[in-house]
């Protein structure tokens, strides 16, 4: 059977981003049609010619709303900026990649404001409906990039990830979402939540789509998945904190997955990591991502904060209670606690733990800000580990009622390994 042209199937996903029954006005803030049908042509006319430019030549992409589009606005979510952004010079770098390896751009995805939650509402532009419950969350802060995937409205949407903003709507809503280290893909044009943490990564239906995003982002030569072995790898089961509190659908999907990882020979083995609790004692003291977005965006809370996310405004005001100097003791605290995670991770290949402690909370119960605060902690929890430590890590689906995460986490720069073991459970799933 011939492969659908590009400019077919663009045409479709734009079809589902127009449709007024579906959510593609509240997950698509920018929608850049005629430019993509151009991309989109251009592609087929390489196609023809046999020349592609690359793995991710016609292949169709939304990008975060945190990203530069050179001659508009970036508004990260906000209508302040949104009303004061001036228009970009150039795009950013992982846009310009994009662009030169063929992708066809079709949207800017919806998001959090300043991508500082993990709920995935905005009360702004509106929040997406989960993809399999229309009264649930997507999951954030990318919020509409999971939506733009699952139905149908892209191939692959480009996230940001600061404390799980890839991974957390990638488990919330039933797709694969990877956090590249952080050094690997320059952040140059996003608009920065923590410039010490903030990270790109993409979101897709398989490993593979995440790992041809990431090589083209990472500016890399692509080379696909090698097949990868489960039997004899370790994988270490973190006890204690990124346990707990499971709910009634995460715990039964994560010890389901459990069983199946053992039955096929994978080791897994109980590691008792007592620096998470200097993690926790680092951001009792207030963390890095908060006083470092207080350093963005004080002056606009000063000017306009009644025009913010409540939700958000209030996570930002705490950091601005952070001195300089307690920061940079912060910021040197991490640096060592990292290096002492790096060192006792070297006899595992992966940890293995649920994304998210919690399926998707209702869009209805989010409106009350103390279940909104309680929910965001629980989505947060154990995806923020991974960036404070400065690790890479990759959400990938489960079988449930609900969507459920399971992530796999692993030393910094072993990016590739790790999707080739994500991509390796994913097909012991699908046996």
């Amino acid at each position: 059977m011939a492969q659908r042209s590009c400019r077919n199937r663009l045409e479709q996903a734009l079809a589902r981003i127009a449709d007024p029954k579906g959510e593609g006005a509240r997950a698509c803030l920018t929608v850049y049609a005629d430019a993509a049908l151009t991309a989109a042509d251009a592609s087929d006319a390489r196609a023809a010619r046999d020349s592609s430019l690359g793995p991710l030549d016609g292949v169709i992409i939304s990008i975060k709303d945190l990203f530069d589009v050179a001659g508009e606005p970036t508004r990260a979510g906000s209508k302040v900026l949104a009303e004061e952004a001036a228009p970009a010079k150039a795009d950013a770098v992982i846009v310009q990649r994009l662009r030169q390896g063929g992708a066809v751009i079709v949207a800017k995805s919806n998001m959090t404001e300043f991508a500082f939650s993990g709920i995935g509402a905005n009360p702004h532009f509106g929040t997406p409906g989960n993809p399999r419950d229309r009264a649930r969350v997507p999951g954030g802060s990318s919020a509409g990039a999971p939506v733009t995937v699952a139905d149908g409205m892209c191939d692959i949407a480009i996230g940001t990830d600061t404390g799980g903003s890839v991974r957390i709507p990638a488990a919330l809503s039933g797709v694969v979402g990877f956090k590249p280290s952080r050094q690997r893909v320059p952040t140059e044009g996003a608009f920065p939540l923590s410039k010490t943490l903030d990270s790109i990564g993409p979101l897709a239906g398989s490993v593979a789509d995440c790992a041809k995003a990431d090589a083209v982002m990472a500016g890399e030569a692509y080379a696909p998945l090698e097949p990868l072995a489960l039997e004899g790898l370790r994988f270490g089961l973190p006890e204690g904190l990124l346990l707990e509190r499971l709910d009634d659908t995460v715990a039964p999907a994560f010890k389901a997955v459990l069983g199946r990882l053992d039955r096929a020979g994978l080791r897994v083995s109980h590691e008792q990591l007592s620096l998470l609790d200097d993690w926790v004692a680092v951001n009792e003291k207030g963390g890095v991502i908060p006083p470092e977005a207080c350093a963005v965006h004080r002056d606009r809370l000063r000017r306009r904060s009644a025009d913010v996310d409540p939700n958000v405004r209030i996570r930002i005001e705490r950091g601005c209670a952070v001195s300089e100097a307690d920061l940079a003791e912060i910021l040197r605290e991490r640096g060592r606690l990292a290096a002492a995670m790096d060192a006792r991770l070297a006899g595992l290949d992966a940890l293995v733990m649920p994304t998210t402690a919690i399926v998707a909370p209702t869009l209805a119960e989010v409106q009350d800000p103390k279940v909104f605060a309680a929910r965001n902690a629980a989505v947060l929890r154990n995806t923020s580990m991974v960036n404070f430590f400065d690790l890479c890590a990759i959400s990938l689906p489960l079988a449930a009622s609900l969507p459920v995460g399971l992530m796999l986490v692993a030393r910094n720069d072993q990016d590739r390994r790790l999707l080739r073991m994500a991509d390796a459970v994913m097909r012991l799933f699908a046996a």
